[in-house]
């Protein structure tokens, strides 16, 4: 992988991670693009992905401080809420990334056409939380926590956004905008951490996950990343409070075409 392909990836996967247009797909796309296939892909995958959970500390430093504030303080008000509403979201990923890693793997390497099928799934699940007028909550509840958990487990899928589907789901079950924005956020937070932290294991114990890849595309990519990321995150916050996300259902319907389009043309 060249420094001017991480580049791209970088800012690819920093801009794809908040849009709800899928940051797997399109770094599945741009790789297949580029030739770049196995553990190369993967290691680099890792390595933007904790960008943009870095770029999520910075954007919303202020959510994550008013939730630490209220945990020390050790005793059952809105920010212990809160921050068991993320545990409990986290409880389905975490099932999936234990005893389902190596499907999930399995199926990322599985080619295009898997990616243009869930691309246009996203672009339903967009549309329908557009049109769809329920009624309107205050706060998330536990059940719906769980509920965007399930939906954030089944976006592991290449083409499946999870920014996508976790805001679609929230706002199907009736909570507010810009409280969903943020939670989809913050939720991915720990899973994200705690597959890096594993892989550092790996490291630790001489497994070689990141293939032939240049320290520097590393960097490059992580930058890439890291930058581009904190302006999609508060570009998708403004986003989703207006109420646009069926701009985001329109742009997946066509790239998904294009992309099953694709893998039968070749």
């Amino acid at each position: 992988m060249s420094w001017l392909e991480a580049l791209i990836l970088g800012i690819i996967q920093g801009l794809t991670e908040y849009l709800p247009v899928s940051s797997s797909g399109h770094l599945t796309i741009g790789s297949t693009l580029f030739g770049i296939e196995g553990e190369e892909n993967l290691a680099f995958t890792i390595v933007v992905h904790v960008a943009t959970v870095f770029s999520t500390l910075v954007i919303l430093w202020k959510e994550i401080a008013w939730i630490f504030k209220g945990l020390f303080q050790f005793q059952m008000n809105a920010e212990t809420r809160y921050a068991f509403n993320i545990l409990v979201s986290m409880i389905p990923i975490g099932i999936v990334g234990v005893f389902f890693k190596d499907t999930v793997e399995a199926i990322f390497g599985s080619g295009l056409l898997i990616v243009g099928c869930m691309l246009l799934l996203t672009a339903a699940l967009l549309a329908f939380s557009y049109y769809a007028k329920p009624r309107q909550k205050e706060h998330i509840s536990v059940r719906d926590a769980f509920i965007i958990g399930l939906s954030q487990a089944c976006a592991v899928m290449p083409g499946l956004s999870r920014s996508g589907t976790t805001i679609a789901t929230g706002l199907l079950l009736g909570n507010n905008k810009a409280k969903m924005a943020q939670f989809s956020f913050l939720m991915v937070i720990p899973p994200i951490l705690g597959e890096a932290l594993l892989d550092v294991v790996k490291m630790v114990k001489g497994e070689n996950i990141a293939g032939d890849i240049p320290m520097l595309s590393l960097i490059i990519g992580f930058l890439a990343a890291f930058i581009s990321g904190c302006v999609a995150c508060k570009w998708m916050i403004n986003i989703v409070k207006k109420g646009k996300l069926i701009y985001f259902a329109i742009y997946c319907a066509i790239a998904g075409l294009i992309t099953i389009a694709c893998t039968f043309l070749k």
